[in-house]
């Protein structure tokens, strides 16, 4: 087993390098192991493109070893017909005989008949290695699957007094807690997510674009709570033409433009479960709730949240808006310079 290990490690390795550019896919890697030398090995780069097994056969320049070789993947070989033919099927016809897989996919496509597939064809299937760490690869997608919305992370700044804005902010920009590298590390995270979303307040306040302008990677699909339509369409969230879906009132009042869609939510009814139903029915996997105090304890208040990463930066408010409070198991926390990152998970 310590050795089936070693290389499904590998395979999360590889998977990693497709974090934020898989969407709506898993993250996958994949190695092709012949007396303890890895022959070839690849990584789900992008959907519509191959998958990691495939990748990995691909890469094998002898394929008369394959059928003496072993096939580790750190997600059950898909068995359907998507973008891509089944890996299974592949598998099958190069004659790998072994198959040593990390978990089991919770895609309804899939959930186990890639497993069944391969067994059925005299496949030696071993399922199970390393499964926490390759389920955790992949959380995102397992809670969509397994509880039908998004992976949601709670993300906010604070004073060292406990406040995350001042009471009174006139200027259309923001005021900011945290620091240059903070800033940095926020949009590395955007980067990953599929969806940012904030409330009415925050984008007449602070006019955020929501962008990855400091680091490499996709925009995420922007996501505004905005009951009455007050944030103009000439506002910073609007600017890029990147996705914005908006929910409101009455979306009979928005404007129609291309890269905007309109939802029409209840806002006497639970707001968080409404738009979290919304967002799983639109394929979106992942969302980052960046709103202010109110928006964050909605989503608290209704359970609905996975991680919360807390900046805590070197400036004092003396009064202002009570930052949120999140009642999780502190995970991890890190320093990037003067600000202290806390990030707690929600068991």
């Amino acid at each position: 087993m310590k050795v089936h290990e070693k290389y499904i490690k590998r395979c999360i390795q590889l998977a990693k390098n497709g974090i934020g550019k898989t969407y709506p896919n898993p993250m996958v890697g994949s190695v092709v192991v012949h007396e303890g030398k890895i022959i070839g090995e690849g990584w789900h780069q992008k959907a519509g493109d191959a998958h990691a097994e495939v990748r990995a056969i691909h890469q094998v320049k002898n394929e008369e070893l394959l059928s003496k070789s072993t096939i580790y993947v750190s997600l059950e070989p898909c068995s359907h017909f998507g973008k891509t033919p089944p890996c299974s099927d592949l598998i099958i016809a190069k004659g790998i005989k072994n198959v040593v897989i990390g978990t089991v996919d919770p895609f309804a496509k899939v959930a186990g008949n890639g497993i069944k597939k391969l067994m059925e064809a005299g496949c030696n299937v071993t399922v199970g290695v390393l499964e926490k760490e390759c389920q955790e690869l992949n959380k995102r997608f397992f809670t969509f699957h397994q509880k039908q919305r998004p992976y949601i992370i709670i993300k906010f700044a604070r004073t060292k007094d406990n406040f995350i804005a001042p009471i009174n902010q006139n200027q259309k920009k923001p005021v900011w807690i945290s620091n240059a590298f903070s800033k940095q590390w926020a949009h590395r995270l955007r980067a990953r997510e599929q969806a940012i979303l904030v409330g009415t307040n925050t984008a007449l306040k602070d006019n955020p674009s929501l962008s990855t302008r400091l680091w490499y990677g996709e925009h995420p699909i922007k996501v505004l709570i905005d009951a009455k339509l007050k944030v103009d369409l000439t506002s910073e969230i609007f600017k890029d033409n990147q996705k914005v879906i908006v929910f409101t009132e009455d979306p009979k009042k928005g404007y129609t433009q291309k890269h905007i869609e309109y939802f029409k939510i209840d806002f006497k009814k639970n707001v968080p479960e409404q738009i979290t139903k919304v967002l799983y029915a639109n394929n979106i996997q992942s969302l980052i709730v960046e709103g202010g105090t109110r928006t964050i304890n909605s989503f608290i208040a209704s359970n609905l949240w996975d991680e919360a990463y807390e900046i805590i930066g070197a400036k004092k408010f003396e009064s202002g808006i009570a930052a949120p409070k999140v009642k999780g198991n502190l995970n991890k926390e890190f320093e990037l310079a003067d600000n202290l990152i806390k990030l707690y998970v929600n068991d």
